[in-house]
């Protein structure tokens, strides 16, 4: 199938891509270079339609209610609301850090963001603002966090994952009677990854039955929420995005940057330090594609809503470890669509049937 390079790239690392909830052509793409910018992917016709400036570099970005609704967060320790179609941004929480992951519930209408102060506030979301805003604690950064219909899984440092019921985390905020204040709510669950380094990314699947994570060292892991024996049994991890080069006893590994699943038949896409994104059938454990290298490391994936689309956000140092002194060239920073045939994401297991 086609794909294409989207026109006015950032002019530094791609941190997220999001397509729009009703849209399969508007989406969101945030980065190093401080702002958050708006797309028409419109095949034939794609164009930048708006960017929104930051104080600093911005690290995630999310939709929120409608097509016209977004959040981001990143170095200057805001959340902002920002308006599509006014341009208007407004700041509904302050963190005491950066902050690196935003995500917007559109079944319960709340956003929580994740810091490096090992915290997540909880916004419900009424209106144009933030009625209610909670912090929790937590014991460790949050290097990723992802939204299930009613789940929210918050992959941390020291391989923790704490897994947190959305209505009761909502519950605890309206109860909340200082702004901002402080709620002690136990996850439902708490785990320790399979995989033996850092996790780099999580996303959970769309018929809210688990989560993939990834890690640094070139490793995907798949599990369920259900806590019985039979289905944690089913949950494995395996090994990915790694090459090995002609004539040279070594086997390189890279960071798995991102993931994300496909909104109608459940099957999950990879991209990674080396370039490649691979789409992946977790039920039958197979992989159904890979995808030619894109040259520069792949750090963020995103598909559209009916699943027609990927959005690929490729950028530069992402190969092994990120070099902040490397200035990014010239056409380094791209964002690329592809349009999908089914067999490309189409999976044969049980669970990849059409949602």
């Amino acid at each position: 199938m086609s794909q294409f390079e989207l026109p006015d790239p950032p002019n530094d690392g791609i941190t997220a891509v999001k397509f729009a909830p009703n849209s399969s052509n508007r989406l969101l793409v945030s980065s190093w270079d401080s702002n958050v910018y708006f797309y028409d992917t419109t095949p034939d016709e794609a164009k930048l339609l708006q960017k929104f400036e930051s104080r600093a570099a911005v690290l995630d970005v999310t939709f929120g209610r409608n097509d016209n609704e977004a959040f981001a967060g990143g170095l200057d320790w805001d959340v902002r609301r920002i308006d599509l179609e006014s341009g208007e941004q407004t700041v509904i929480s302050e963190h005491n850090a950066p902050v690196n992951c935003v995500a917007y519930s559109s079944e319960t209408n709340i956003l929580v963001s994740a810091s490096f102060d090992s915290t997540l506030h909880i916004h419900i979301i009424e209106g144009a603002k933030a009625t209610s805003v909670s912090t929790i604690q937590l014991p460790h950064k949050a290097y990723s966090i992802s939204l299930s219909p009613s789940k929210l899984v918050v992959a941390m440092a020291n391989r923790a994952v704490y897994i947190y019921d959305i209505k009761t985390l909502k519950d605890a905020t309206y109860r909340s009677q200082t702004p901002q204040s402080t709620i002690n709510v136990e996850p439902w669950q708490q785990r320790e990854s399979s995989m033996k380094f850092q996790i780099r990314a999580v996303a959970c699947m769309p018929n809210d039955s688990g989560y993939a994570s990834s890690s640094i060292e070139g490793r995907i892991a798949v599990e369920w929420f259900d806590p019985s024996d039979e289905s944690q049994k089913r949950k494995y991890a395996f090994k990915c995005h790694r090459s090995i080069v002609e004539n040279e006893n070594t086997d390189y590994v890279y960071p798995v940057h991102a993931l994300a699943f496909h909104p109608v038949f459940g099957t999950f896409a990879s991209g990674g330090g080396d370039g490649v994104v691979a789409v992946w059938d977790g039920s039958a454990k197979r992989r159904i594609k890979q995808y030619t290298k894109f040259g520069l490391g792949v750090s963020a994936i995103g598909f559209s809503p009916d699943g027609a689309f990927l959005a690929i956000g490729v950028s530069p140092g992402l190969e092994s470890e990120h070099d902040d002194g490397i200035p990014v060239e010239e056409g380094q920073v791209k964002i690329v669509v592809r349009q999908l045939a089914e067999e490309e994401v189409k999976g044969k297991g049980k669970d990849s049937k059409k949602k």
